[in-house]
C-alpha cells in the first residue's frame, strides 16, 4: 500500500527556543497526543501533550530536553511497520522522515488505521480460524497449504500469540469447506482454538454428551 499521500504537512515543528506556553496554546486547539519539535531546522523529537501542560509556561522548550520522545518512521516505511510504530509510541501522530532525515510532514492514526481496515483481512466476508501447534513444528507453508487443498481461500493470516514454545495463528478464509479445513487442521495435530458452527466433530460430542445426560438421567 502507499501510504505517501497520506503525509500531513500542515503542522509545522515547532523550534527548540519556542516557550512552553506556545505548544500548550497549539495542543490546545488539536486533539494531537504529540507535536514534532526541531532544532536547526532537523526534526529532533516530539513532546507529549501531558508533559506540556506540566511544564512553565515562560520557559522554552530547550529546558526540558529529557522530554522529547525520539520516534519516526522513514518514508519507505511499510504501513504495517507505521502502525506498529503508533503502538510502541502510544502516539496518535506520527513524523515522517525523508533523506538525510529531512522532516516531510506526519501521519494520523486514523488515516493509517482506515488503510488495514480496507485490507481484505477485515474488508472480504469470510471467516476466522484460530489454530495453535508447537513453535517449532508449524509452518506457514503447512497452514496455506491446509487451506488451499480444501478449496479454501486465504484472505489473511498472521502470527497472533506466542507463548510457552506455542504459537497461534489467526487465518481468515472464504467460508468454503470451512468444516473440511477444521478437521484437516487437527489431523496436522493443530489444535483449533475459535469456535465454530459448522465444527462437526464438537456437534457429534455435543449430541453424544446430550444422550450420556439423558441416559444418566432416565
Amino acid at each position: 500500500m502507499n501510504t505517501i499521500n497520506y503525509i500531513i504537512n500542515d503542522i509545522k515543528p515547532f523550534d527548540i527556543l519556542s516557550p512552553i506556553k506556545d505548544v500548550q496554546s497549539a495542543f490546545n486547539q488539536l486533539t494531537y497526543s504529540h507535536i514534532p519539535v526541531s532544532k536547526d531546522g532537523l526534526y529532533i523529537g516530539c513532546i507529549s501533550e501531558t508533559d506540556a501542560h506540566c511544564f512553565e509556561g515562560e520557559k522554552l522548550l530547550r529546558d526540558y530536553p529529557h522530554a522529547l520522545e525520539v520516534f519516526s518512521v522513514k518514508k519507505q516505511t511499510d504501513w504495517l511497520d507505521i502502525l506498529k510504530a503508533f503502538a510502541i509510541n502510544s502516539s496518535n501522530i506520527m513524523p515522517v522522515l525523508g533523506e538525510n532525515d529531512r522532516y516531510l510532514g506526519y501521519y494520523e492514526l486514523s488515516d493509517i488505521m482506515a488503510l488495514f481496515n480496507n485490507t481484505p483481512f477485515l474488508n472480504e466476508t469470510g471467516g476466522i480460524i484460530v489454530v495453535e501447534k508447537g513453535s517449532s513444528d508449524y509452518s506457514f507453508s503447512e497452514i496455506c497449504q491446509i487451506v488451499e487443498t480444501n478449496d479454501g481461500k486465504i484472505l489473511g493470516a498472521f502470527i497472533s500469540k506466542i507463548e510457552n514454545d506455542v504459537t497461534q495463528a489467526t487465518i481468515k478464509i472464504g467460508h468454503t469447506g470451512m468444516n473440511a479445513i477444521v478437521q484437516t487442521f487437527r489431523r496436522y495435530s493443530y489444535n483449533v482454538i475459535s469456535q465454530h458452527q459448522e465444527d462437526k466433530l464438537l456437534k457429534d460430542l455435543k449430541d453424544r454428551s446430550d444422550y450420556l445426560n439423558k441416559y444418566l438421567n432416565m
